[in-house]
């Protein structure tokens, strides 16, 4: 009989045991500061002016706003946004380029979100033995209670992560209110009940398998890496041959590797760092603690299992002395100009701005006594948080004159805008026809209150023939 060859096996569950030690302490307080940064952020006031929002970090959608804290970002400014994702992606490459995958084992939402249900998960149902063997045994009321209590305080997670999300869309309190009396806009529950179920999903089920199959960031890594990034090593010179050992046995002729496999078990991901940097280790540390801590049971020196690079052979300054190299400057040069350049246009930045479009069908009219007139659209905006008066003027076009659509108390010395506003105005300019086809001018719009200007530049078309 021919034996079946299976192609594909079911995805192993994963316990990892619970391990004590510098980096699950480093691993607990950024889990900490970043949920804390994550949940109390929507609920941080700035004052902003009567008739702005105060909430210090918010998108409003609805309004076409960003807010952080004293920084306003309008539709206009994407640009700012654009800068913000380059020194994200350059900042990750940086750091990976310096500390390998130390996003991944400490700051990715998806390696916190999944240590707090892991920790929740534990704190229910026990340490790895007994998850596993509560796995094992047959339904009956004591497991079923556990696993239901396990995944109810799971999707409380999962409904605080989603909820705690659309607050920076919305002002907080005044969404709070709305859950608590079930007034929730739809497009709002519907965001809530999307994040509640994907934070269950990929913190509850997916773990591992979001950062091995579903991450880009695994797949492209190698190309960061060089010879001076800092990764999990195992000193396989130290280490081998491994072997267990009992107490009074001599180490002569044999490792320090006592094959223990805890640095497996705590792993989160499943994987033996004793066979080389592999694309799932998120370089969490844990199995380094676990293995220091048999080191110091068994009366051996820590390190077998560290950080390390190829070159620096745990030598920190010569380690220190890596940092420095091309490719470290060349990633400090593109974020140090990048944010160069937004910290010089947010310095700079005007509270107005002037927007002029010329019409095209017609391009101009040719009036009665042979003057020649074009339409433009006028557009004001206001970055204030004040209602604003402007005066507009006209530049390098003789004996022009203006003339603004929308009645008598409208003038070209009396262009109101409400505040934190766009005004919309239609302007035609009458002049004498030109000598040029094509007549450059120039529109200056000036901020009465604090006599800010901006200008834009435009033509005056006499002939298009």
């Amino acid at each position: 009989m021919t034996e079946e060859i299976k192609l594909f096996s079911k995805q192993k569950t994963i316990y990892p045991r619970r391990v004590w030690g510098k980096y699950r302490k480093l691993k607990w307080l950024a889990m900490i500061v970043l949920l804390a940064i994550y949940y109390l952020s929507p609920w941080l006031r700035w004052d902003r002016g009567e008739g702005a929002p105060n909430q210090a970090i918010l998108i409003d959608i609805v309004h076409t706003r960003a807010y952080f804290f004293g920084i306003e970002i309008w539709p206009q400014e994407v640009y700012y946004i654009t800068g913000i994702l380059i020194l994200a992606a350059i900042g990750l490459f940086f750091v990976t380029s310096l500390f390998g995958r130390i996003w991944c084992g400490y700051a990715c939402p998806q390696t916190v979100w999944t240590d707090l249900f892991v920790w929740v998960e534990r704190i229910v149902q026990g340490d790895r033995n007994t998850r596993m063997k509560l796995d094992k045994s047959p339904w009956n009321f004591h497991k079923i209670y556990k696993k239901t209590l396990t995944h109810i305080i799971w999707v409380i997670i999962g409904l605080c992560t989603g909820g705690a999300w659309v607050f920076y869309f919305n002002d907080a309190p005044t969404l709070l209110d709305q859950i608590i009396h079930f007034d929730v806009p739809l497009s709002v529950g519907g965001w809530i009940l999307g994040l509640t179920f994907s934070t269950y999903m990929m913190a509850g089920f997916a773990r591992e398998q979001v950062c091995t199959y579903m991450c880009p960031y695994a797949r492209f890594q190698s190309a960061m890496f060089d010879k001076d990034t800092l990764i999990i090593s195992y000193d396989k010179k130290r280490g081998e041959t491994r072997g267990h050992h009992k107490a009074g046995d001599s180490w002569e002729g044999r490792g320090h590797c006592i094959d223990c496999s805890s640095c497996v078990i705590v792993c989160p991901m499943g994987i033996d760092i004793r066979e080389g940097l592999q694309m799932e280790c998120i370089a969490c540390g844990l199995c380094v603690d676990a293995c220091n801590n048999v080191m110091d049971k068994i009366g051996l020196p820590r390190g077998l299992i560290r950080y390390d690079t190829e070159n620096s052979t745990n030598d920190s300054k010569q380690y220190l002395k890596s940092l420095i190299r091309p490719r470290t400057f060349f990633y400090i040069a593109i974020i140090t100009l990048v944010s160069s350049l937004m910290l010089y246009g947010l310095l700079n930045r005007q509270p107005l701005e002037l927007t002029v479009q010329h019409d095209r069908n017609p391009v101009y009219v040719t009036l009665s006594n042979g003057q020649i007139r074009n339409g433009y659209n006028l557009i004001i905006l206001n970055k204030t948080h004040d209602n604003q008066l402007y005066s507009l003027k006209l530049k390098n076009l003789d004996n022009a004159s203006l003339h603004i659509q929308g009645g008598q108390e409208i003038s070209a010395d009396n262009l109101y805008v409400l505040a934190d506003s766009v005004g919309h105005f239609r302007i035609f300019v009458t002049a004498d026809k030109q000598p040029e086809k094509r007549q450059k001018i120039e529109f200056e719009i000036t901020m009465q209150t604090t006599n800010v200007k901006d200008t834009k530049d435009s033509i005056f078309v006499s002939n298009e023939k």
